[in-house]
């Protein structure tokens, strides 16, 4: 839909358009960003933009634009995200939760969640959380920061008087990585696994599987930082 909407607006004009931030389906975004790569320059880009943003789709909003170096590459260029992944427990949540929060019927035990969580942060061995690892991949990875934390970001009068976030941060995730790291912990809240269940699935030697991938509704790519 943006290509579309680029060469609506630019009226036929030669362009190429790379995205960072890519999402699975019914994965949400906070933060995404584009680089666009002209053959004539864009003589007012404020102009660009609001003419841009009248055209987009609904569910898509640009915030700013700005020239970079030709050099740079969005994809290839050293950069940090963070995820957050919204969830409830113990009830069933209001039908207008769907889209953004997942709903855990069971009772979790988020004491035990919130000590789970912390033995993802540093250098690991991810491979037991990417989905159909193969035998050639590079697995280990870097977990910045990684917290579960009562939710105060969204707020609706809908929702439960109690959701809580996971926020993850680092330089690169593998597919379905933040679901299948949620999905063990939710196994974890359960009593399903324990926490010595999650730091053998982190050793170097590791082959375990954790086969709960969490359902791509509560999570947000939330931030992209560029370095």
């Amino acid at each position: 839909m943006v290509d579309r909407t680029f060469n609506f607006i630019l009226k036929g004009k030669r362009f190429k358009s790379l995205s960072s931030g890519r999402t699975d389906a019914m994965v949400s975004a906070e933060c995404a960003a584009i680089e666009l790569f002209l053959y004539e320059p864009i003589e007012d880009n404020k102009a660009f933009l609001e003419l841009f943003n009248h055209n987009l789709p609904q569910d898509i909003r640009a915030l700013d634009i700005k020239e970079v170096d030709a050099k740079f590459n969005i994809i290839q260029h050293s950069k940090i995200k963070e995820y957050i992944y919204l969830f409830a427990y113990g009830e069933k949540c209001h039908p207008f939760c769907a889209p953004i929060m997942t709903t855990i019927l069971d009772d979790l035990d988020i004491e035990l969640m919130k000590q789970g969580v912390k033995l993802f942060e540093g250098e690991h061995n991810l491979k037991s959380y990417c989905y159909r690892p193969t035998d050639n991949g590079i697995y280990v990875r870097e977990i910045l920061s990684c917290e579960l934390v009562e939710n105060t970001i969204y707020t609706a009068n809908y929702f439960p008087k109690k959701t809580f976030l996971l926020k993850v941060r680092g330089k690169g995730f593998m597919r379905n990585q933040i679901r299948l790291m949620m999905g063990t912990l939710i196994d974890l809240g359960k009593g399903k696994l324990t926490l010595k269940d999650i730091e053998n699935s982190l050793l170097p030697e590791s082959d375990v599987k954790m086969n709960y991938i969490a359902p791509a509704s509560g999570l947000i790519l939330n931030k992209i930082e560029f370095e």
